[in-house]
């Protein structure tokens, strides 16, 4: 049969195609992960529970928004995206940096890649809300 050496030939080009490094867990982007990069990143302006030393109190960004989390609104500051270029900006871009692997994230029914850490980072905010 003529199919074999295909099949032979492309059963060994298969595991070329796999990633080398295993993607991102859960445990990679939950709160406990965000807080760790929290502290490596933003406690030196929002302090370790993110209360603001001096940066602006991250703890009151729900009762801020009515009530809910603003998930887009923190993703969107964490990365930079809203003051991309802005000489005037005080917080750092974080996008321009390695956020870690991507993870597809769907939303009523559309996939979006999106950092890791960046959602680690999310989930700790969303866990320090007053």
């Amino acid at each position: 049969m003529r199919l074999a050496p295909l099949m032979l030939a492309t059963s060994f080009l298969l595991p070329a195609c796999q990633p080398n490094d295993p993607l991102p867990t859960e445990a990679d982007i939950d709160a406990t992960r965000g807080r760790v990069l929290f502290a490596e990143n933003c406690a030196q302006c929002h302090d370790p529970d993110g209360t603001g030393a001096i940066g602006p109190d991250l703890t009151g960004l729900s009762a801020a928004a009515g009530g809910t989390f603003p998930e887009n609104y923190v993703m969107a500051t964490i990365d930079g995206l809203d003051r991309h270029g802005d000489p005037e900006a005080v917080m750092p871009e974080f996008g321009a940096r390695d956020l870690g692997d991507t993870v597809i994230v769907e939303h009523d029914g559309l996939g979006t890649p999106v950092p890791a850490d960046l959602l680690a980072l999310t989930a700790f905010l969303r866990s320090i809300q007053g």
